[in-house]
């Protein structure tokens, strides 16, 4: 008797452990049942993948949805539309909303607000403070917990822990892997007459490569001393790539799209736009983070999708906020640098599903492979497209690449078997579920 599954994907070729290929993919309740020739199979629901290439469901590892306390710029369903119309399956969300995400109860209330309204599933960083560092480590296994956040430098009220003991009071506790924000706080405060009143372009310029790598130095030091494990997100100088080289033991690191694409050139025209901590910067920098893809040194991509208003944005610097959107052309973007001969889609692949499940311990997603939860990132890698402000689903509808054309573009987003986002448009409705990690099950 022919074999019966609730989804059929026909005709696509398949990127993923085994390489890439042209075969069929059946899913049944929800996870991968079949990567074959099933041509002799029927099922509920067969999509036609011929000229498209099935990835496994992109991860985006850095996102800040804004709900709680700041949904006039984001809230959870809106960031997660923008996700899924991104081709993202998955979503890691920062502590930095108000109130902050730094207990169990206010980690719970993210879940509740996010299970079956969001359109990807989702997981929470808890922020590490002070206050709450003896409990760090049952803060980071609790369900829908991310894993722990730390910010050495600048960010909100009772986030920041800048200095050493505070970051190894924390570090102490953890078990799992710890997520660093690394900017030198001390050197930024002594720094703050390099700010030029009405010019982003000296952003860079305060918030320079050596508050970067003095803390990310810092960073691995006391690290090794309290025998942890940490995650340094959004690399943005060729100094910190060539470091972490010499202490993958205990660091993993991350890269975004914005600091592989834009560069301190591009201030004159987009300003305020693509003002970010750490800052975009010297093309020297850019190149030194392509190196470090290159290489093997940079383990994942996270957006670090952080949205404000225009009007917000429009505020002369340095009374602007830090923070762009990007968790919808994560995929186009670097799609692009694939089809430019900057990195392989293998390559892509790795940082954008397996490299995240490897490094976080994601439970049953990041591959396709029987038995994994079907999260399928489908891509068009000829397709052109020219990225618009008015194809945004973030509510505060802007992007910083708007009229910029690029080949490569995700045609649909599949979440645990069901297709929530094709030819961009949202074909069902939210049904997110907390991710699961292997460490907290393991209790």
């Amino acid at each position: 008797m022919a074999p019966i599954y609730d989804l059929i994907l026909t005709g696509g070729t398949v990127v993923n452990h085994d390489g890439q290929g042209f075969r069929d993919v059946g899913i049944n309740g929800g996870r991968i049942a079949a990567i074959s020739d099933l041509r002799e199979a029927s099922a509920g629901e067969t999509i036609d993948c011929r000229g498209l290439h099935i990835l496994p469901g992109v991860v985006d590892s850095q996102v800040h949805f804004r709900e709680p306390g700041l949904e006039h710029k984001e809230d959870l369903e809106t960031g997660s539309r923008a996700a899924v119309l991104g081709g993202v399956t998955a979503v890691f969300e920062m502590p930095n909303t108000n109130p902050l995400t730094t207990s169990e109860a206010t980690l719970a209330d993210k879940v509740r607000r996010a299970t079956g309204r969001m359109h990807c599933d989702f997981a929470f960083w808890v922020g590490g403070t002070r206050d709450n560092a003896k409990d760090a480590g049952d803060l980071e296994r609790l369900p829908g917990a991310a894993g722990i956040k730390v910010f050495m430098g600048s960010s909100t009220g009772d986030l920041l822990v800048e200095d050493d003991e505070g970051v190894a009071s924390i570090l102490r506790n953890t078990r799992r892997r710890a997520a660093f924000h690394s900017e030198d706080e001390f050197r930024l405060r002594e720094r703050l007459g390099e700010r030029i009143a009405g010019d982003p372009s000296s952003h860079p310029v305060w918030r320079d490569e050596i508050a970067a790598l003095r803390c990310t130095e810092r960073l691995v030091r006391i690290a090794r001393q309290v025998r942890a494990r940490i995650h340094v997100l959004h690399i943005s100088t060729a100094e910190e790539i060539g470091f972490l080289e010499q202490h993958k033991d205990v660091a993993t690191c991350e890269a975004t799209p914005h600091h592989l694409t834009l560069s301190a050139d591009d201030y004159a025209q987009l300003g305020t736009l693509i003002q970010m901590n750490p800052p975009v910067r010297a093309t020297r920098h850019r190149d030194g983070v392509w190196y470090g893809v290159a290489q093997g040194i940079v383990d994942v991509l996270g957006s670090d999708h952080a949205p404000h208003t225009l009007a917000e944005k429009a505020k002369p610097y340095p009374a602007s906020p830090s923070g762009m959107t990007g968790v919808q052309t994560l995929v186009p973007i670097m799609l692009d640098h694939v089809n430019a001969g900057r990195l392989t889609l293998q390559r892509f692949v790795d940082l954008t599903s397996h490299g995240p499940q490897r490094i976080f311990g994601i439970a049953r997603k990041g591959r396709i492979a029987a038995g994994y939860d079907a999260d399928l990132t489908i891509v068009d890698l000829k397709r052109r497209e020219t990225i618009a402000n008015a194809q945004q689903g973030s509510k505060v509808g802007w992007t910083p690449y708007d009229g910029r054309q690029v080949t490569g573009w995700p045609v649909g987003t599949i979440v645990r078997g069901r297709r929530v986002m094709w030819e961009g448009e949202i074909v069902a409705p939210g049904q997110g579920r907390a991710v699961e990690f292997s460490e907290a099950l393991a209790g």
